[in-house]
């Protein structure tokens, strides 16, 4: 049994400022003690639910997050060596889960909602459906046949998977107050809530269904100003709708950007 976790900052345990999260903030370093605290937490579930590889990827902002000395040492650090934004998952996973979600952009009382790019992104669709990481994810691993399993985050990521993937575990951590501040849960709680979604989430590997919108898929996205939009639209294969918005058409489920 083999389990790909996805991490991201934002929606990891007791981060309610949104100050914090920048890397030149003193306190920054609050946020990867409690980044580790929540995966690790998810990789022992994972392994007391009879896991026997758990594969893990520092992916916020691109990496350089984890601190190693940290790191649960059962687990498989993903160091992306093939240069693949989504590592070294493929079909040989049984599950993936994804740890410290935040909602996509424009949701309510989403702490630091966006998708992608707080700066420049304000929509993005993929078949009509408004979408965020957490699809852009699960499309990935959809495309690989591996199923999203566990998600934790804040209450609006939680909500989002939810509706996104029907049967899942799902671990709120903080609730949303605006964009910028979340009122935290009980860290020791959310601690043991995390390891315990993981180890059920194992026994959701034969129900749960990979999610893989139809194809080809029709990307469409909608950027915050017409300056964004130049430099996309000039690519291959994309289409320009209107000063700020560009489409186009991915034939498989990796061709998510553009």
């Amino acid at each position: 049994m083999k389990i790909y976790i996805h991490t991201d900052l934002e929606g990891i345990s007791d981060i309610c400022d949104h100050e914090i999260i920048r890397s030149d903030h003193p306190k920054h370093r609050f946020c990867i003690e409690r980044l580790m605290a929540d995966v690790n937490a998810a990789i022992d579930g994972a392994f007391l639910g009879g896991a026997d590889v758990v594969t893990v990827l520092d992916s916020h902002g691109g990496g350089g997050n984890f601190d190693l000395s940290l790191l649960d040492p059962r687990a498989d650090l993903d160091t992306k060596d093939n240069n693949k934004w989504w590592g070294k998952l493929d079909e040989s996973y049984d599950g993936t889960f994804f740890i410290g979600a935040h909602a996509k952009a424009g949701t309510i009382n989403g702490f630091l909602d966006h998708t992608q790019s707080s700066e420049a992104w304000f929509n993005y669709l993929v078949n009509g459906r408004k979408t965020g990481e957490l699809g852009q994810w699960a499309i990935v691993a959809g495309h690989f046949s591996v199923p999203m399993l566990m998600v934790s985050g804040d209450e609006a990521a939680c909500a989002e998977a939810r509706e996104l993937f029907g049967p899942i575990e799902c671990v709120p951590v903080k609730q949303g107050i605006g964009r910028h501040c979340a009122r935290p849960y009980n860290y020791d709680n959310n601690l043991e809530n995390i390891k315990k979604a993981a180890k059920n989430a194992i026994r959701l590997v034969e129900t749960c269904k990979p999610y893989r919108p139809v194809l080809p898929m029709e990307i469409i996205l909608e950027t915050t100003r017409s300056d964004y939009c130049d430099n996309i639209a000039n690519n291959t294969g994309v289409d320009r709708i209107d000063a700020r918005t560009v489409r186009k058409i991915a034939h498989t489920h990796l061709e998510l950007f553009f």
